[in-house]
């Protein structure tokens, strides 16, 4: 086939956007659509018309035609499937078959219409295809700029590595009470670097604030053993331009193995009626405040080791006031649940399965009431000249609880150094492996509700999130308990022991 030209035109024969596949001048190729509404007067119901010279191919869009000018000797069928492409490329860049919405993609359109047909043949692509090369996606251009971006990064931590170490020799000729060095005037090439230095030194750097963690001191001297992790800057430049090219690289800055590590201990007395109160939290928060969802599940689970015990109920208290959702085994008696809050077999004859760990109640609490969050996080990043000053508060809205091993995980952009920590409750832990700083505190009750960290650190205010919260609790939230264990048959109180847990299984602030 030979294709002249290809056109999206009104009824009236008026040209929105049209591409000439050989050589046509725009004279021409307006009087070929004006012709074209006439020739279809005729009374004839087909998809293309002829002339003495040309073929038309149309497909009705609308109030538009989508128009193919052939020669008369091309292939009709590979024209009608020509066309059929054409007509499915426009709806991919067009939301409406408009006039005005054809005329805002036009430049759109034609790249995608030179994918189908080059010098008036048709080339062998699909629909997929041409939405992949009209991308124009350039894999070299990504590399470009994640080189570029690294560059740019080292460049800048070299700049504030310079600062430093021209303010502390102000700073240590102002101790000594020497004339303070004024780094420039007509001297060598260094003099003038230095000079320069103090500029940036007088405009971006501030004092030093004092770190509250010592950091360990590594013997000095040189040493010809291998060092493990000594190319662990270029392996982050590395997988920098791996995220900037579009590969999915997984990330250890979402959720740590350390916070995950957190489980309290087993405890020590364990009788013949065993329970457990477990919780479970997964919360997710704005970094601007709100609630975008919180889900909490507890159960209790029945571990019954001696068959003289095995015929009991269970007493449970149940206080909360926060709107759960109580759910009960299907061997248990509900409605002696409902009415009582005794938890008991159906059928009181049988026993509870022997060493076996059986979840006789759980319970669902699902919310996105703020009021409900039991610690909040609040992380302010604000530009500076530096980079970003980072001001990061938690506070226990849920009094009752106490939370241990609390670690507050905040991801550090790679390849820009450590932070320079200020004030700090607590304890902190640079990551450089991991690119985390991690803020780690012993024990969040109610006399120690809140507390604040704050760093300085070259970035963006969205490389600090998202923000991750690990802790463990022998404190459940939902405050429902097992208070007494009795026999079926005569109400004897039976020992048994209780173990506590509140755990984080998603605690993130994005």
């Amino acid at each position: 086939m030979v294709l002249l030209a290809a056109a999206v035109c009104t009824k009236a024969g008026k040209a929105i956007v049209s591409r000439q596949f050989v050589e046509m001048t725009r004279t021409r190729v307006e009087g070929l659509l004006a012709a074209f509404p006439k020739l279809m007067g005729m009374g004839k119901q087909h998809t293309f018309v002829e002339t003495e010279s040309v073929r038309y191919v149309y497909q009705p869009l609308e109030k538009l035609y989508m128009v193919l000018v052939t020669t008369k000797n091309s292939n009709i069928l590979e024209d009608l499937e020509t066309l059929r492409l054409f007509s499915r490329v426009i709806p991919e860049y067009c939301r409406v078959l408009e006039e005005g919405e054809i005329s805002d993609h036009c430049f759109d359109l034609i790249f995608a219409f030179d994918e189908i047909v080059a010098l008036g043949y048709r080339e062998n692509v699909n629909l997929a295809q041409i939405r992949t090369f009209t991308e124009m996606d350039s894999h070299e251009e990504k590399v470009f700029r994640a080189v570029r971006e690294t560059q740019e990064r080292e460049a800048k931590a070299e700049m504030r590595r310079k600062a430093k170490e021209l303010q502390q020799i102000r700073r240590d000729a102002e101790r000594s009470g020497k004339k303070v060095p004024a780094f420039g005037g007509f001297g060598s090439t260094g003099m003038s670097s230095m000079s320069s230095g103090s500029i940036i030194t007088d405009t971006i750097i501030e004092p030093e604030k004092p770190k509250m963690a010592p950091v360990p001191v590594r013997p000095t001297g040189s040493s010809k053993a291998l060092k493990l992790g000594a190319r662990g800057k270029e392996v982050d430049n590395f997988v920098d331009k791996l995220r900037g090219e579009g590969e999915n690289i997984m990330s250890n800055t979402g959720k740590m193995p350390s916070l995950a590590s957190n489980v309290l201990p087993p405890p020590v007395n364990v009788e013949s009626v065993h329970m457990r109160v477990e919780e479970k939290i997964s919360l997710t928060c704005g970094r601007d405040g709100g609630l975008q969802n919180m889900e909490l599940l507890g159960m209790i689970t029945l571990r019954v080791t001696d068959d003289k015990v095995g015929r009991i109920r269970l007493m449970v208290n149940n206080y909360d006031k926060k709107g759960v959702q109580l759910q009960t085994h299907p061997n248990v008696d509900k409605k002696l649940f409902t009415s009582d809050s005794v938890i008991g077999l159906k059928n009181p004859e049988k026993s509870f399965p022997l060493n076996n760990d059986v979840g006789v109640l759980k319970w669902r609490l699902q919310s996105t009431d703020e009021a409900l969050i039991p610690l909040t996080i609040n992380c302010w990043p604000s530009e500076s000249a530096t980079g970003c000053d980072v001001n990061i508060e938690y506070e226990l809205q849920e009094e009752s609880l106490e939370l241990n091993d609390v670690v507050i995980a905040i991801p550090i952009p790679s390849g820009v150094g450590a932070p320079v920590v200020g004030d700090v409750d607590g304890e902190y832990k640079h990551d450089s492996r991991r690119n985390v700083l991690e803020w780690s505190l012993p024990v969040i009750d109610a006399k120690n509700k809140s507390g604040s960290l704050e760093f300085s650190i070259a970035g963006q205010p969205n490389d600090f999130f998202p923000v991750n919260v690990s802790f463990v609790s022998i404190r459940n939230y939902c405050d429902i308990q097992v208070a007494k264990v009795t026999h079926v048959e005569g109400d004897a109180p039976v020992k048994f022991s209780l173990e506590t847990s509140f755990l984080v299984d998603k605690y993130e602030i994005l």
